[in-house]
């Protein structure tokens, strides 16, 4: 087996050299099959990872052009030394300009609050009930925008900002694959100038009024 189709191999996927050439003969030497082989062991390696404590990592900074909006995002790993590894920090700072961008509320949907899922099912109830369909077809409506909400506001189940054919989640596994560790954002925190000081400013104002009426 040609010893540059290996090399290839292995700075593509990052495999061992014993699994790039192992890969490659299995198929023929197409280096194009080899890498979505390799992927594709590798993404079933990583759902065995997943479970695994990621307890290592970075709290990742990132501020938009203009300093108007600012993150701080923790990723986590296994060990120190992905912890400082160039393509762990790349997607750190790809993390952070996500949340920046796309603004989500939850890493993953099993931190979605019951309180929420019924604000935004008592919302869509609404929504649906003028549509003027049948009870079964309402329902089904409500699920559905549920879904959708559920999606846009979990960072791990959006699109990615700068491959829209993958979801942050997908981008994460593949890292998983290729460092041989488990990799989780943890949590977050986005801050944007002005940022509800309208409402502030509002619920300030009816505290005054309240308070003023006492002495009318």
């Amino acid at each position: 087996m040609s010893m540059d189709k290996i090399k290839e191999l292995r700075e593509r996927t990052g495999a061992g050299v014993m699994d790039c050439k192992r890969i490659l003969l299995e198929v023929d030497g197409d280096v194009e099959k080899a890498v979505v082989e390799l992927q594709k062991k590798g993404l079933a390696k990583a759902a065995k990872k997943a479970a695994r404590i990621a307890a290592e990592g970075v709290v990742h900074a990132y501020v938009h052009a203009g300093s108007r909006i600012g993150v701080l995002v923790e990723v986590n790993c296994e060990t120190d030394f992905v912890a400082r590894n160039e393509e762990f920090l790349a997607f750190a700072e790809d993390v952070a300009m996500q949340i920046a961008a796309m603004s989500p509320r939850y890493v993953k949907t099993d931190e979605i609050s019951t309180s929420d899922t019924a604000v935004q099912r008592e919302i869509f109830t609404a929504q649906a009930a003028e549509s003027g369909k049948p009870a079964n077809i309402v329902e089904k409506m409500i699920e559905g925008k549920l879904a959708k909400w559920a999606k846009e506001v979990c960072l791990y189940d959006q699109p990615f900002i700068r491959d829209d054919k993958k979801t942050i989640d997908q981008i994460r596994t593949a890292l998983i694959a290729k460092t041989g560790e488990n990799i989780s954002v943890r949590r977050f925190v986005r801050f944007e100038v002005g940022e509800g000081l309208e409402k502030r400013s509002a619920d300030l104002a009816a505290e005054v009024a309240a308070e003023m009426a006492k002495y009318q």
